[in-house]
């Protein structure tokens, strides 16, 4: 039986976590008197990095230094402490995952490793359990729609991964230990080959788990080997960057009879990229890549492949005030599967072609962008977004955004069990408004409202008198339509962020609320440092939800989770760390039936060597300003802060 199906996701917000919003303020003001830390660079919002008060676009960024923190086993764990991304999982670490963006369906968010497209031809959903923390750089996600300038997918937002690019002769060594027998180790590092760089990395994670299935009492774990790979280099006046990221292993799970399985994955993604200066305002980037997907049933014959190669071009133009680019993406996708008998395979091709014009001048900021898709099985699709900020003053910034976006059905809508050929694309229409004001030089808060409407959206029908049987159809329409507001501070030796969230994601068309998303969220995260010790703590507290059950919904209980981290750097090369997961020890489910993690202990020790031994925080771009001429994931990953 193939499994990467899925699962999404009630709370009256518990006194403790009011208590603990006003108390975190007052005990970051006390520390008050230094300068936010500096300015991330954004690539995913505009395809080109940009410093994030750029950035019209809601945005979340975690940076090397917030991920060793977490202690996360993937990046679902580390984005579910961010408000109005809700995580859904078939059981523990390893297992199917998925994150909804502010209420869209898992499947309408893009998944990018280093800007390549890792959503399966044959399943939408994207395999974000199989990314090692241990090999990523940073996670920058975008909310809203972005398939002007990504194409399929990006309805909800998009999630870009980008994986570690380490800067000189320096290697990090890590190994740990922790709850359910879950051991794991990494190795980081480059070097100079005469003119070029070359960044290798290797990580293992090996768990035995625990039931998948709450009403099942084996033990089900997971293995995991992943690798990454970088070559760049100067050739004549062009930047050239070869990548290659690998996961595979193996996952056990229960199926749906309790009858203990597992199965083999593979994910990989490679690419070149040439960045080419054209002058002092002409520069042009090309990328060409292949993704593989797959998943091979041992217990049987099932298995799902997906082969996607993409060529990428895109050249920036840059006058005064104005920078004005175009581009176009080719892509083949091959996919197949075979599941419970029924086999097919699926051959599409498409190109997405867009122009973005950006502008900065005065108080104004502006972004227009055009894209359009002809596709070889959906049809052709125009889709745009339109955005505006306006800076009231030093401090504040009023900003208005309206977008579109769109889903192809993947293979398994068209051809799989229940499938239907004649599927037309999944379309969204986006409006977005709000404000971001500075408090001070540590201070930062924000309010935005949102109103996200998708039509043509893609369910299951059941026969009414065979509720196993039935057919995908366009019959509906969903609106999720919502309040965000966030609170910052980042002053040495304290680094605070309260998030909360209040949507109503509705199925217009029945009047039902969508499943495993909920309607209030609310997160904090902080962390201060005590000379060379650093403590943390992540709190999320999410409400309920609903789930799928027959003949109605079942509800999913409100939960609060904990977690506590700890870091201390005993040398310039030696560190150890530490995370509680579960603190509290709260029994919750993220879908119906299944188990999460009880309160467990992971201890990691780190050790570095050369360079110092010390993290590289900023690593100097070749060619003084030319980060617009080189590539966007050899440029800007080469000259980004990490700290965040």
């Amino acid at each position: 039986m193939m499994r990467r199906f899925f699962i999404p996701l009630r709370i009256p917000v518990r006194l403790a976590c009011g208590a603990l919003v006003a108390a975190v303020p007052a005990a970051v003001t006390a520390a008050a008197g230094e300068e936010l830390a500096d300015e991330e660079l954004v690539v995913t919002a505009t395809r080109m990095p940009l410093p994030e008060s750029e950035v019209l676009a809601s945005t979340v960024l975690v940076g090397r230094d917030a991920i060793e923190l977490s202690g996360a086993s993937d990046p679902g764990d580390i984005l579910r402490f961010h408000a109005g991304l809700d995580l859904g999982r078939n059981g523990g670490p390893g297992q199917t995952t998925a994150v909804f963006i502010r209420g869209a369906n898992s499947n309408q968010t893009l998944v990018m490793v280093d800007g390549i497209r890792i959503n399966p031809g044959t399943i939408g959903l994207a395999a974000l359990q199989s990314i090692n923390p241990s090999l990523i750089e940073r996670i920058e996600v975008v909310k809203g729609p972005r398939s002007a300038l990504w194409g399929t997918d990006a309805i909800g937002g998009v999630i870009n991964v980008i994986t570690r690019r380490e800067a000189g002769d320096r290697w990090t060594a890590e190994a740990g230990y922790g709850a359910y027998d879950t051991e794991q180790a990494s190795l980081n590092g480059g070097m100079s080959i005469g003119a070029a760089q070359l960044g290798l990395g290797v990580a293992w994670i090996d768990s035995q788990g625990f039931p998948t299935r709450s009403d099942d009492d084996v033990d089900r774990g997971f293995h995991n080997l992943s690798g990454t790979a970088t070559l760049r280099g100067d050739v004549g006046p062009a930047d050239v960057a070869l990548s290659y990221w690998r996961a595979a292993g193996t996952t056990s799970y229960s199926d749906y009879f309790l009858a203990p399985v597992d199965q083999d994955f593979a994910n990989s993604t490679i690419a070149l990229r040439v960045g080419v200066p054209l002058g002092d305002a002409l520069s042009a980037n090309f990328t060409a890549s292949h993704f593989d997907d797959s998943i091979d049933q041992n217990q049987s014959t099932d298995y799902l492949r997906t082969r996607r190669d993409t060529i990428d071009a895109q050249v920036d133009w840059r006058i005064a005030s104005q920078t004005l680019s175009t581009g176009a993406m080719v892509t083949q996708e091959r996919a197949s599967s075979r599941s419970y008998g029924d086999q097919f395979k699926s051959d599409t091709s498409a190109v997405n072609l867009y122009v973005q014009d950006q502008v900065a001048a005065g108080r104004h900021r502006a972004l227009a962008a055009i894209g359009y898709t002809d596709h070889e099985t959906a049809g052709d699709a125009w889709t745009w977004n339109l955005e505006y900020g306006y800076m009231l003053a030093e401090s504040t910034l009023l900003y208005g955004l309206g977008g579109t976006g769109y889903r192809v059905p993947d293979a398994t809508d068209r051809y799989g069990y229940g499938g239907n050929p004649d599927l037309v694309p999944e379309r969204s229409f986006n409006l977005e408004a709000g404000a971001r004001h500075r408090l001070s030089g540590t201070q930062t808060v924000s309010l935005g409202w949102f109103r996200n409407e998708i039509d043509e959206l893609i369910v299951w029908a059941a026969d009414p008198t065979d509720p196993y049987a039935g057919q995908l159809e366009n019959v509906d329409l969903a609106r999720i339509e919502g309040i965000e507001a966030s609170w910052e501070y980042a002053a040495a030796p304290w680094q605070a962020r309260v998030e909360a969230i209040h949507q109503n994601p509705r199925n217009v068309t029945t009047g039902e609320r969508l499943l495993r998303r909920a309607e209030n969220s609310l997160t904090i995260n902080a962390s201060r440092s005590f000379g060379p010790v650093d403590l943390g703590v992540d709190l999320l507290a999410t409400g309920e939800r609903k789930d799928f059950g027959y003949p109605e919904p079942v509800t999913l209980s409100s939960y609060v989770l904990l977690n506590l981290t700890a870091r201390w750097r005993a040398t310039p090369a030696l560190t150890v760390s530490a995370r509680l997961e579960n603190a509290l020890n709260e029994q919750y489910e993220l879908a119906d039936n299944f188990n999460t993690p009880d309160r467990g202990l992971y201890v990691t020790v780190g050790y570095s060597m050369g360079a110092g031994s010390q993290p590289a925080r900023i690593v100097e771009q070749r060619g003084g300003d030319s980060a617009g001429s080189r590539g966007a994931y050899s440029a800007s990953t080469s000259a980004m802060r990490t700290g965040r």
